[in-house]
């Protein structure tokens, strides 16, 4: 029998552990990648706290990682057009008598020398896309995309503010800038973090703290506020706040977890401007090979993204320096 490492979760204790593991056999239909890169998620974490469970795993243990990249190291009976040695970025998830299962999640992810996958979640990576780079386009590019474009609906020349500027924060300002959005506020508490969004192209970057921040905010948009704001962070202060300066028929999309309730402390107000809360969630699956194509035509640029890259062995360091915000990380990446 084959064994491999892998990053594994016991749900009932919140332990993680790497294990020698049996390496999985594909099936028709299936591919084995051997994992060259795997991103470390805000999920990830949430899911070692506890904030966060699997909704269809049918055991008490997970490999981790929903983000991933790799080559096609083993191909089972039916691979399609996948043969050994392709590089490859692996969806998030995958659908399942039409439910979304998600990776990592509800079933083995990429945080291991080796991940099996369905051939219709593999999406080719071009050579000139580094595997690193590639991993973290599954969610942590690909869900803001969503969120912008599919959810915010965010047109050329609408106002926009984003709150919280880390991992998917972060790839969120460099994606309203590429389709034009303006003025591109972006509100944080860490310097660090403001000074990020202003070199992810970010016109403005405040203080969540700053007493004139709604001054600020309502000066860079010539006082009619923002179309749409984009809670990055999971944090119910956020979302309060984003909500005071939301502009008539604004939206305020959730992107950021949390399970906390949601209020509207302004509710007439909110009526009367006809606003909105839109609920934000992974991305369609077209999503992954369009920003797999716009990485390659050199639209859009993600090697500021990688803040570190670590072995297998040290993936509980990882989840605590993304918990702690040590070193403001965009992305932390684990290595095979």
């Amino acid at each position: 029998m084959a064994t491999m490492r892998a990053v594994r979760l016991h749900l009932p204790t919140r332990t993680l552990g790497v294990e020698e593991v049996e390496r999985p056999v594909p099936g028709p239909g299936q591919v084995l990648v051997k994992v060259e890169a795997a991103g470390v998620c805000l999920s990830d974490v949430h899911l070692v706290e506890g904030s966060l469970t699997p909704l269809y795993l049918p055991g008490e243990s997970v490999t981790l990682g929903h983000e991933v990249a790799g080559t096609v190291a083993e191909a089972g009976p039916e691979p399609g057009r996948w043969r050994v040695g392709d590089r490859v970025v692996l969806q998030a998830g995958e659908k399942r008598d039409g439910i979304t299962w998600t990776r990592g999640v509800d079933y083995d992810g990429g945080w291991a020398e080796y991940a099996l996958a369905r051939v219709d979640t593999l999406f080719a990576l071009p050579a000139s896309i580094p595997f690193e780079q590639g991993s973290i386009i599954p969610d942590a590019v690909s869900t803001p995309w969503g969120a912008v474009t599919t959810t915010g609906g965010v047109r050329p020349a609408e106002p926009v503010g984003v709150w919280g500027v880390g991992g998917l924060g972060a790839h969120g300002v460099q994606l309203l800038r590429a389709i034009g959005a303006h003025p591109i506020v972006a509100v944080d508490p860490a310097p660090a973090a403001r000074e990020r969004a202003l070199a992810f192209g970010a016109d403005l970057a405040l203080d969540s703290a700053d007493p004139e921040l709604a001054a600020k905010i309502g000066a860079a948009t010539g006082g009619a506020g923002l179309a749409a704001a984009f809670d990055f962070a999971g944090v119910p202060a956020v979302r309060e706040q984003a909500m005071t300066v939301l502009g008539p028929h604004g939206r305020l999309v959730l992107v950021g977890l949390t399970d906390q309730p949601l209020t509207i402390t302004h509710s007439i107000r909110f009526s009367y401007l006809q606003q909105q809360v839109l609920g934000h969630y992974g991305s369609a699956e077209e999503a992954v090979p369009q920003l797999i194509a716009l990485a390659a035509g050199g639209r859009l640029d993600f090697s500021r993204s990688i803040s570190d890259v670590l072995p297998l062995e040290r993936a509980a360091e990882a989840v605590e320096r993304l918990r702690t915000k040590q070193g403001d990380p965009v992305r932390l990446i684990l290595k095979p």
